[in-house]
């Protein structure tokens, strides 16, 4: 991903961005510096918190990263999935409802969402739900597209 521009964020767009995240997720974004990376041959921004890309834009709307999410342990949004999902969902895979133990009932078909592994808690992915979270686990279907994992591009990209 090749950088086009690097530039600091205002002040009160730093304030916009973590009220935006505390509501979505109930993380308490805490840095020094915020910068607004735009790339020359990607359609995403990244926000860079202390040097740490912490933030994307996924279709135009702010959320943590897996490198974020990992750092900042989300309340809200979470979807977990048992030890047989993990190298699927690490590999990009959609999630499927029969890999799914729990999810927060507070998602809504078409919300950005953070998958983690069960076991330590480790964020796996950053995903779009397909519905309900209280409709999340169960034997059959797919329930959330995967948008950014371990390993993708996004998450190897260092500023």
């Amino acid at each position: 991903m090749q950088v086009k521009s690097r530039h600091h964020l205002r002040s009160d767009d730093v304030s916009e961005l973590e009220t935006d995240l505390s509501d979505k997720l109930g993380v308490s974004l805490d840095g020094d510096a915020y910068e607004r990376v735009e790339f020359e041959d990607a359609d995403r921004e990244v926000i860079l918190i202390d040097g740490e890309p912490r933030v994307a834009f996924f279709d135009e709307e702010a959320f943590l990263t897996v490198r974020g999410a990992n750092a900042y342990e989300p309340e809200r949004r979470l979807v977990t999935v048992d030890t047989g999902a993990i190298s699927f969902v690490s590999d990009g895979a959609d999630v499927m409802r029969p890999g799914i133990t729990e999810a927060t009932e507070d998602i809504s078909p078409d919300d950005l969402v953070v998958i983690a592994e069960e076991t330590h808690g480790k964020v796996l992915a950053v995903g779009r739900a397909r519905v309900e979270g209280t409709e999340m686990a169960g034997n059959e279907g797919k329930v959330v597209d995967s948008l950014h994992h371990v390993g993708d591009e996004l998450y190897e990209f260092t500023a």
